[in-house]
C-alpha cells in the first residue's frame, strides 16, 4: 500500500518526455515480431521512420525538429538530420543561450559520421574525424556539457527502449504518439551504441587538450584511514583556484570525471572526494559513519595545494547532500559555502521515515557498500528484490530475518536495525542540535515536492533555521523528483523534461540546476550577482499556477490556515472533512489484520501524481466541500490524531490530495510515522491500550498548488501493512524482532472526531 503510493517520490525515468499525438492520423503497421526481436527490429524501424515524416506536424517549433532529426536519423536520411539539428540549435539560442550549443551535438557527429560512411569512408575514421571538427571549436564550458551528455549510462537507454517496445508486445499497429516515442527511444540507444566504443579516447584527448588531471590521490586523514581523491584543473587557468568539492560514494569513474570536468570548464578547481574504502582507498567501504571527518580531512588537504586558494565550496544530491552536512558538522576553515540537493539524512528519512524501517533501502549496501566501485548488477537485480520482499512477507518471518530470507548477509543494513530510535549512532553523523549554529557560510538547498529525500532536505533546512535565525540559507523547489530536484528538468539528452509520473509539468518549472550551481558559487567565491530566483529563502513553484513566488521562511508560504476535523458523517463515498468540530464523542473504527497476508499480490490502481483512481485500501477517506474560488495550498500540513487503540504501539499513514472537478486525484503530499516516536523521535514512548490519547504531528513533504474552483480536499488516515515497509504488530517490543506470531488480535483502532488536520493556504 505504502511503497505503491510513494512510488512517485522516488527516482523517476531521467528521460521521460511527453510526445503528444501532434497530428490525426491512422496507426501504422509494425510487425509484432519487431517487439522481441533485434533483427526484426532493425529491418522495421527505417520504413516506419519513413512513414512518420510523411504525415507528422506539429505546432510547437521546437519539438517538430527534435522529432524530426531523430525521425531522419532513423529513415537514414542523416544530411538532413545535421541540417535540422543546426535549425534546431538556432531556434534554442535565443531561449536557452547557455545549454542550446551543447545540446543534441552527439547525435550531429553520429549524423555526420552516418553521411560519411554512406559516401563509402570507414565509420570509425568518420566518426574521429566529425568528433574532433565539432568538439574542437567549442568553449570548454559547451565541450564539457556535451562530455556529459556522452557519459550516460547505456542500461538507462536500454531500459528506456525496452519499456517502449513492451507497450507493442502482441500489436501489429502502433499510434504516431506512441511511434514517436519508440523511434526516440530507439535512435538514442542505437547512437550510443555506435558512439560508446569510440568516444572514450576521443574525449581523452580533448581533455588532455583542456585540463590537467590528477587521478587516484591517496589523502590520509586524522585517524588514519585512506580517502581517494581526483583532481581535475583548467588548463589555461593563471593564478589560485577556488575549489568545488563533491564528496560522494558512488565510485563511477565516468560520473566523477563528468562532474570535475563540468566544475573545471566553469573555471574553478573540480575535487571528488570518495567515502573510504571507495576507489584507490586500501580501507574497508564504511557509508556514513565516517563522512563527515573523512571529507573535512579532504578540504583541509584542498587549502595546502599550491593551486589552491584556500577556499573550498561543497555540492552533489542526495548521498552527497548528507556528505556536505556531515562536513559542516566540523566546519573546516577553508569551507566556504554548500549546495546540498535532494539531501538525505541518515536516522531522520534513511533507512527509516518516521522510525518506520522501508525495505527500498536494503538492497543499496549490496550496490554502493560491498567494493571499491559500484555493482550494477546488485542494483539492477529487480527480481531478486522483489521476491525477497515477497518472501518476507507471506513467510511472517521478523524483519529482522531479511538477510537469512535473502540468503546472503547484510551487515550494514543489522547494524541500522540495531538503532530504531534517532540515537547517538545517528547524531553523530550529521550536525546535531546547537551544531547548526556553527554553521556560518552561504548554503542553498534545492529538492522537489516528488522527492523522496525532501524529507531530510528540509530538516537541515528547519534545524539551521532553528539554531541561527540569521543563517543565509536558501530553498528552491519545485514539482521535482529525486533526478530532477538535483539536475532540473534539462534533461541530459536535449530538451527539457515535461511530464512526472503523469503531471504535465507548468513552463516556469523549467530549471537547469546545474547552471544555478555555478550562478550560486559565482556570486559566493567571485562577486557575480545573486541567481536571479533567490528572491527571498524559500523559493518555490506553484503548481497548476505557472509562477514562481517567494517567503521569508516555510510558514510564510500561506497566510491563512483551513482547520479541518475528521468527521464520521458521509461525504459520498468517503467521510467528511469539516470546519466545525463534531459534537460528542463521535468516532470511526479501523481494524487491520496483521496476520492476514492475502493481500500480497495486491495491485494498486494509480500511483502517478494525477490519477484516475484514489488506492483507499487499508484507509479512511475523507473529503471538504467544494472549494469555491481558486485556492493556493502552500506549506506543511499539520495536525493532530485523537484516538484509542488496542495495542502499545502503531505506524500511521496520511496522504493529502486534491480531488480535481474532472474527478481525477492529485497527489499534494504525505506523513508517515511510528506512533511511539512521532513526539520524540530520539526516545520510545509506548502507547496505553484503551486509552484515548492525542498524536500532534507534522508533515516533514512540502507542497505547492493551486486548487481550482471546485476542487475539493482529500485526506487518507491509513495504517501501513505491505511487502516493502517494516511491519508494526504492535507488542511494544522491538519492532525488528515481531512475527506474525505477534498479530494475535487485529489492531482496533477508534479515531474521534476531534481529530483535525490543518493546512496552510494563500488567499
Amino acid at each position: 500500500m505504502i511503497g505503491n503510493r510513494l512510488k512517485s517520490l522516488g527516482l523517476a525515468g531521467l528521460f521521460l518526455v511527453a510526445i503528444p499525438a501532434a497530428a490525426s492520423a491512422q496507426p501504422f503497421d509494425f510487425p509484432p515480431a519487431a517487439a522481441g526481436d533485434t533483427a526484426a527490429l532493425s529491418r522495421a524501424m527505417p520504413g516506419l521512420a519513413e512513414r512518420v515524416i510523411a504525415v507528422y506536424k506539429e505546432g510547437d517549433r521546437d519539438r517538430y525538429l527534435d522529432n524530426l532529426f531523430r525521425l531522419q536519423t532513423v529513415a537514414g536520411r542523416y544530411a538532413e538530420a545535421d541540417k535540422t539539428l543546426t535549425s534546431l540549435r538556432e531556434l534554442r539560442r535565443t531561449a536557452d543561450p547557455r545549454m542550446s550549443p551543447a545540446t543534441n551535438v552527439q547525435y550531429q557527429i553520429y549524423a555526420r559520421a552516418k553521411a560519411a560512411e554512406a559516401a563509402g569512408k570507414p565509420f570509425e575514421e568518420a566518426f574521429r574525424q566529425a568528433f574532433r571538427e565539432t568538439l574542437g571549436p567549442l568553449d570548454d564550458r559547451t565541450s564539457a556539457l556535451v562530455m556529459r551528455a556522452l557519459g550516460v549510462d547505456p542500461f538507462v537507454l536500454q531500459l528506456d527502449l525496452s519499456q517502449a517496445l513492451e507497450r507493442q508486445k502482441a500489436k501489429s499497429a502502433i499510434s504516431l504518439a506512441d511511434a514517436l516515442g519508440l523511434i526516440r527511444a530507439y535512435q538514442v540507444e542505437r547512437a550510443y551504441e555506435s558512439i560508446a566504443p569510440l568516444a572514450a579516447p576521443l574525449i581523452a584527448e580533448d581533455d588532455q587538450r583542456r585540463y590537467v588531471i590528477d587521478r587516484d590521490l591517496q589523502v590520509r586523514t586524522p585517524e588514519g584511514a585512506t580517502v581517494c581523491v581526483m583532481v581535475v584543473r583548467p588548463r589555461a587557468a593563471s593564478g589560485r583556484l577556488t575549489a568545488l568539492l563533491n564528496f560522494t560514494i558512488y565510485a563511477n569513474p565516468v560520473t566523477l570525471l563528468s562532474e570535475a570536468r563540468r566544475t573545471a570548464s566553469n573555471g574553478y578547481a573540480g575535487v571528488e572526494g570518495l567515502t573510504r574504502g571507495k576507489g584507490c582507498s586500501p580501507d574497508a567501504p564504511v557509508p556514513y559513519e565516517h563522512d563527515g571527518t573523512d571529507a573535512a580531512a579532504v578540504i583541509d588537504w584542498i587549502s595546502r595545494q599550491a593551486w589552491s586558494d584556500g577556499r573550498v565550496g561543497m555540492y552533489g544530491g542526495s548521498y552527497e547532500g548528507f556528505t556536505q552536512w556531515a562536513a559542516a558538522k566540523h566546519m573546516p576553515k577553508a569551507l566556504k559555502a554548500l549546495m546540498p540537493s535532494v539531501t538525505v539524512a541518515p536516522g531522520i528519512d534513511v533507512p527509516m521515515e518516521g522510525n518506520v524501517f522501508q525495505s527500498f533501502v536494503y538492497s543499496w549496501p549490496f550496490y554502493a557498500a560491498t567494493g571499491k566501485g559500484l555493482d550494477d548488477k546488485a542494483n539492477n537485480d529487480r527480481a531478486r528484490w522483489r521476491k525477497l520482499n515477497r518472501d518476507w512477507y507471506t513467510s511472517g518471518r521478523s524483519y529482522r530475518s531479511l538477510d537469512k530470507i535473502d540468503g546472503t548477509p547484510n551487515p550494514l543494513f543489522d547494524r541500522w536495525l540495531e538503532h530504531p530510535s534517532y540515537d547517538d549512532y545517528w547524531q553523530r553523523m550529521i550536525p546535531f542540535g546547537k551544531e547548526f549554529a556553527k554553521i556560518d557560510i552561504p548554503v542553498l538547498t534545492t529538492t522537489g515536492y516528488y522527492d523522496g529525500g525532501m524529507i531530510g532536505a528540509l530538516y537541515y533546512l528547519a534545524e539551521h533555521y532553528k539554531h541561527d535565525p540569521h543563517a543565509e540559507h536558501y530553498l528552491v523547489i519545485g514539482p521535482y523528483d529525486h533526478v530532477s530536484g538535483q539536475r532540473g528538468t534539462a534533461r541530459l539528452l536535449g530538451g527539457w523534461v515535461e511530464n512526472l509520473n503523469g503531471y504535465q509539468l507548468d513552463a516556469a518549472a523549467r530549471l537547469d540546476l546545474g547552471e544555478l550551481r555555478y550562478q550560486w558559487f559565482n556570486h559566493v567565491f567571485k562577486g557575480g550577482p545573486k541567481p536571479a530566483l533567490l528572491k527571498d529563502r524559500i523559493n518555490y513553484e506553484v503548481m497548476g499556477a505557472d509562477e514562481w513566488k517567494h517567503a521569508p521562511s516555510l510558514d510564510a508560504m500561506g497566510n491563512r490556515s483551513l482547520k479541518l476535523h475528521l468527521s464520521s458523517a458521509r461525504s459520498g463515498d468517503m467521510y467528511r472533512l469539516s470546519e466545525e468540530k463534531p459534537p460528542g464523542d463521535s468516532f470511526l473504527s479501523q481494524r487491520m489484520d496483521f496476520a492476514d497476508r492475502s493481500d500480497v499480490d495486491r495491485i494498486s490502481p494509480g500511483g502517478g501524481i494525477v490519477d484516475k483512481d484514489l488506492d483507499t485500501w487499508g484507509s479512511l477517506a475523507f473529503v471538504s466541500d467544494p472549494f469555491p474560488k481558486p485556492t493556493e495550498v502552500s506549506g506543511l500540513f499539520s495536525g493532530e490524531l485523537d484516538f484509542k487503540a488496542n495495542k502499545k504501539d502503531l505506524d500511521v499513514w496520511i496522504g493529502l490530495y486534491e480531488r480535481m472537478p474532472s474527478g481525477e486525484y492529485f497527489q499534494l503530499s504525505t506523513y508517515m510515522a511510528r506512533a511511539s516516536y512521532a513526539k520524540d523521535r530520539s526516545h520510545r514512548q509506548l502507547l496505553t491500550p484503551g486509552k484515548r490519547q492525542q498524536l500532534p504531528f507534522k508533515s516533514g513533504r512540502l507542497t505547492s498548488r493551486k486548487f481550482a474552483a471546485g476542487s475539493r480536499l482529500v485526506v487518507l488516515l491509513g495504517i501501513p501493512k505491505d511487502a516493502g515497509t517494516q511491519i508494526n504488530y504492535g507488542t511494544g517490543k522491538d519492532v525488528s524482532d515481531e512475527s506474525i506470531a505477534d498479530a494475535k488480535e487485529p489492531l482496533q483502532i477508534e479515531w474521534y472526531g476531534d481529530s483535525f488536520i490543518v493546512v496552510p493556504v494563500w488567499r
